[in-house]
């Protein structure tokens, strides 16, 4: 596998680091979780299969726990001499922390120059915000993206996937490889300071087009991609269910309003988007809200229009297309999500094994994916 005979130290609770380091997991690499005396948080969050969560089974397999009660002085030096070995070291303390225990990025890189050490944090190691408290919510809400995440009735609501968090975490995992790669040419490691705002602030290159250009904020019910485009939009159905149109461009556009008996409404929305497309929108509107979604997933199969019906959680991960790609591991109750980095070579084994605190985990159980 890509990374086996990497070490990592883990610091990291909850879901940003953990997620990174299960990843790096998934691909070979041995993860030594350090934990308090009471666990990882995430250990006690949510539902439970067999005595662990789905939350932390989700984020903390092919880990070996390891319990260091930093709090005490004698307990440093245990955790010091692991980082002696580590080629990574990820940390979510809020800033400042790691130095106050003695375990920060400049204690640990004196005596092992090479390693990475990566710290997430809600707002970076630097910046007016530095010590603020806060989880995915205030970060997405500093960022500006509850903004654009509006209910129908116009109100912000709560995004329904932790964005902060996820990409935080991929950010953090393709930093820590570049910090990789380039240690082979230079045999020094480096520190990366990893803010959950700067990673919400880089995802909107679509989005931050009205700001930058205009000195305005985006309107979601007019925007392109948040419900000002016919095309882009979710529409109810006959049965209380959604579907939704997801492609903007010309042929699309004109398949559909073509095989509704609808073709001059094309203009409109070949014009981009706004208020003009409200005819557009009506129509679709009325038109969806006469057949179920099945019915309406049946009338959409054999044509060439960007369509989908809003799956629930448990429908998005028993689809054939989940399950073909491996995206779902175990069945029943202990079921994972899969990893969705998939190499041709040397692809992933997951190890689906959860540590109990102080325990390391079997290696027995690897499955390809």
């Amino acid at each position: 596998m890509k990374l086996e005979g990497l070490r990592v130290v883990d610091l990291s609770v909850f879901l940003p680091g953990p997620y990174l380091t299960m990843t790096l997991a998934d691909h070979g690499a041995q993860v030594l979780k350090i934990e308090p005396p009471g666990g990882d948080p995430g250990r006690e969050i949510g539902p439970r299969v067999d005595g662990e969560t789905v939350f932390f089974r989700n984020m903390n397999r092919g880990k070996e726990s390891i319990v260091i009660d930093l709090k005490k002085p004698s307990e440093r030096d245990r955790l010091l001499k692991l980082c002696d070995e580590a080629d990574v070291v990820i940390e979510t303390f809020r800033p400042g922390v790691v130095r106050r225990l003695g375990v920060d990025y400049e204690t640990v890189s004196a005596r092992n120059p090479r390693v990475v050490y990566c710290s997430i944090s809600a707002f970076g190691q630097d910046g007016p915000y530095r010590d603020r408290p806060a989880h995915d919510l205030a970060v997405e809400a500093l960022g500006g993206a509850i903004s654009i995440n509006e209910g129908q009735d116009g109100a912000p609501a709560i995004p329904g996937i932790p964005a902060a968090d996820m990409l935080s975490s991929l950010q953090a995992l393709s930093g820590v490889l570049m910090a990789l790669l380039r240690r082979e040419r230079t045999g020094r490691g480096d520190y990366l300071d990893m803010s959950m705002h700067d990673a919400v602030l880089a995802a909107y290159p679509n989005v931050v087009g009205p700001a930058f250009a205009h000195g305005r904020d985006p309107v979601p019910k007019h925007e392109r991609s948040m419900g000002g485009a016919a095309f882009y939009r979710i529409y109810a159905t006959a049965d209380a269910r959604h579907i939704v149109l997801g492609g903007q461009e010309a042929k699309f556009i004109r398949n559909l309003l073509t095989a509704l008996d609808r073709p001059e409404l094309a203009g409109l929305c070949e014009a981009g988007p706004g208020p003009h497309q409200a005819p557009v929108i009506a129509f679709l509107s009325e038109t969806f809200a006469q057949r179920s979604q099945a019915e309406w997933v049946e009338w959409f199969a054999d044509r060439d229009i960007c369509f989908a019906p809003v799956k629930r959680i448990s429908e998005a991960f028993d689809d054939p297309h989940a399950l073909h790609r491996g995206m779902v591991l175990g069945d029943g109750a202990s079921r994972q999500i899969g990893p969705a980095i998939k190499f041709r070579h040397e692809p992933a084994r997951p190890r689906l094994s959860v540590p109990r605190l102080r325990e390391a985990i079997s290696e027995k159980d690897g499955v390809d994916a």
